[in-house]
């Protein structure tokens, strides 16, 4: 096989816990986005728009929608005769039989399929954000920098910049030091999970981590350390765009929020940097007479006969003539029943709000489903597959999922 200049690995096997029910039954790089996307898609489209044809997907927690979903990478235009889409999910093999242990181990468990490709150059790419990058760019840095690794990173304001894995640099943008998480940052240059390595220095130093009984296996934690401890070239690539974290629900609310307040600053509708998705077919969204629908956006089957506004609604949504929809993000098939009233909401695939239900934001109160833990700005999660009964009352702050007993929820569908 010809040498291949470089491939791509998507670390896509995440459960992203901070999320509660929403990866429940979902990886997080599987989650609905924007009305119309997951999560992967920005990475996969990022990768096909800057002319990276091979793509490993590294999949492990709740594989098969993500296996179902990425499929042969047809729609992101990389199912290709050479190159392609690759699902790469852990494996048994004679001398081992494991999970993926952290993300250095994940890649070296797959030293085999990047051998057959022989690439000079390595990709890794976190499956769980939300941003448009031309990586081509980023491997002309690297090349030019002489780096062993480049890794790309953001400016956050500096009262969060505790929140992330931080890369201090010299002048030369020469990365000197790594902190996960300081308590008090010397830089705002987060770590973006965005690497290029060159391939043989990464298989070595992946080999000598795997020997290592106490490695956490991790590049932030490990890899990328130790390579500073011995003065290795690395060098920061300052990436300038939109770029979100979708960690948690509150970063997950406003992401969905964001193409509404900040379209130009996202821009999905840019034709040339298209984010591709694998799409239902469904028939045209239909708005009723009596719908009155502002700042909003939604997909195909889409049938709204109330009032919807600065909300992402998704595919095969329903929202009866009476109902208000406010702040709030309805995952595909959700039915939001006459009468009812939801306001800061996540709702779950296939969940059905019944008549009269009043939840979200300007319900007080707390409740057996308060869950400050995970819900925080007076947003309210439902899990996917529920019938909320008739007249429920549901405050803000909730996670609402399937117990028993439960006074609020009717059923529990299967989606």
């Amino acid at each position: 096989m010809a040498r291949t200049e470089i491939v791509a690995l998507i670390l896509a096997g995440g459960q992203g816990s901070r999320l509660g029910v929403m990866t429940k039954h979902l990886a997080k790089p599987a989650v609905p986005y924007g009305s119309r996307y997951r999560i992967i898609d920005f990475a996969l489209s990022n990768c096909a728009n800057s002319g990276i044809e091979t793509v490993g997907g590294l999949t492990q927690y709740q594989p098969l929608a993500l296996n179902t979903y990425v499929g042969n990478g047809h729609p992101w235009d990389l199912d290709r005769n050479k190159g392609g889409t690759y699902i790469l999910p852990p494996y048994q093999s004679s001398d081992r039989s494991d999970w993926y242990k952290g993300t250095a181990n994940a890649i070296y468990q797959n030293i085999e399929f990047i051998e057959d490709w022989d690439p000079r150059y390595v990709l890794i790419l976190s499956g769980d954000h939300i941003y448009k990058m031309d990586y081509a760019r980023m491997l002309q840095a690297h090349i030019k920098e002489q780096a062993e690794v480049t890794i790309a990173v953001f400016e956050v304001p500096w009262e969060e910049a505790s929140r992330f894995g931080i890369m201090n640099t010299d002048k030369q943008g020469r990365i000197t030091e790594f902190e996960e998480k300081p308590e008090k940052p010397r830089s705002n240059l987060a770590s973006m999970g965005v690497y290029i390595f060159n391939w043989q220095t990464l298989r070595a130093e992946l080999a000598c981590d795997e020997e290592d009984p106490l490695s956490d296996h991790d590049f932030g934690k490990n890899i990328i350390p130790k390579m500073l401890s011995v003065d290795m070239r690395l060098m920061a690539y300052r990436f300038q765009g939109y770029w979100k974290d979708v960690g948690t629900i509150s970063s997950y609310w406003e992401a969905n929020m964001d193409i509404l307040d900040r379209p130009e600053e996202i821009d999905l509708r840019d034709r040339n940097w298209r984010v591709y998705s694998r799409n239902p077919v469904k028939p045209a969204h239909y708005i009723a007479s009596s719908a009155r629908v502002v700042n909003s956006a939604m997909t195909d089957g889409c049938n709204v006969s109330g009032t919807v506004e600065h909300s992402v609604l998704f595919n095969s949504v329903t929202v009866e003539r009476g109902a208000v929809v406010r702040d709030s993000i309805l995952l595909p098939g959700v039915t939001v029943a006459a009468g009812a009233r939801l306001n800061k909401c996540i709702v779950g695939i296939g969940t059905v709000i019944g008549k009269d239900v009043d939840a979200g934001a300007d319900v007080d109160g707390t409740s057996r489903y308060s869950s400050p833990r995970y819900c925080q700005g007076g947003i309210t999660v439902f899990e996917r597959g529920l019938k909320i009964r008739d007249g429920a009352r549901v405050p803000g702050n909730s996670m609402v999922e399937y117990q028993e007993p439960d006074e609020i929820i009717e059923t529990h569908f299967r989606v």
